[in-house]
């Protein structure tokens, strides 16, 4: 069976805060269905990138609008789409230095002081890992740890959380090769488990409610005793990216049209 459950008592989180040591209490609190309490090996702890940054001292000047493109454009590697809103603002779809196509960059104004951003972490593989290491000195478990952002999807509404960082979890199920109820094998077919470990999640935290963190149980075969790949292997090459000609033909028009 597997279960999900939030982690109560988050303290809020500021710069250079240890963050294994402030999770450490609510994960010890946790109580399950059949009795027992905390963690065990095979557990996968859960946590927004807001949390990570913060404690990374991630937060930077963001005063006015232009100095919030400023920090938008120093985080963009790459600009796959962009629209100017009714206001004037222009949502900007970016791959960023950690390799994610997000909206602004993954840049984030909400529940941070008012003329600051947040950036997301500078390396959310190294973040999961350092907390994989800090929450096993304390509890005595080996988690895996998912480091999670929201981001929304080409040709689907709303919004989901995707792993952006990961430590000591097999983040992609490669079933190819195995045969299928009719005996073909299949060839396509890689599962990203650690994005839909990072959406089983977000179903019992909740950014809102002050519940950032969450720990999912029963996955203990995708749990590794090594720090494994992480997540950066999730972002698809651009040499295996079937849509990077188009949206590149497409800005680079939109530029010549002055719509740039």
């Amino acid at each position: 069976m597997i279960m999900a459950q939030a982690v109560e008592g988050v303290p809020p989180v500021t710069g250079g805060d240890d963050l294994a040591a402030l999770l450490s209490p609510g994960l010890r609190a946790l109580t399950w269905p059949d009795g027992s309490t905390g963690m065990v090996e095979g557990d996968v702890v859960v946590v927004a990138s807001k949390v990570v940054a913060k404690a990374e001292r991630r937060l930077v000047a963001a005063r006015t609008r232009e100095e919030l493109e400023q920090v938008i454009a120093g985080q963009t590697v790459r600009v796959v789409a962009e629209r100017v809103r009714p206001d004037g603002s222009t949502l900007r779809i970016v791959e960023n230095p950690q390799g994610l196509v997000l909206a602004a960059a993954g840049v984030d104004t909400s529940d941070v002081p008012l003329g600051t951003a947040l950036l997301l972490p500078e390396d959310p593989d190294a973040s999961a890992r350092a907390l994989r290491r800090g929450l096993d000195a304390r509890l005595g478990v080996r988690p895996g740890v998912v480091v999670t952002d929201t981001v929304g999807r080409p040709w689907r509404e709303g919004v989901t959380d995707i792993a952006i960082g990961a430590a000591g979890i097999r983040t992609l199920q490669d079933h190819r090769g195995r045969r299928d109820g009719y005996g073909r094998e299949l060839r396509m077919t890689v599962i990203a488990a650690a994005d839909e470990i990072a959406a089983a999640a977000e179903l019992v935290k909740g950014k809102a409610d002050g519940r950032p963190v969450a720990v999912v149980r029963g996955l203990g075969h995708l749990v590794t005793r090594e720090d494994g790949e992480g997540a950066r292997v999730l972002a698809r090459r651009s040499e295996d990216d079937l849509f990077r000609e188009g949206s590149a033909e497409a800005y680079a028009r939109g530029l010549a049209d002055g719509r740039g």
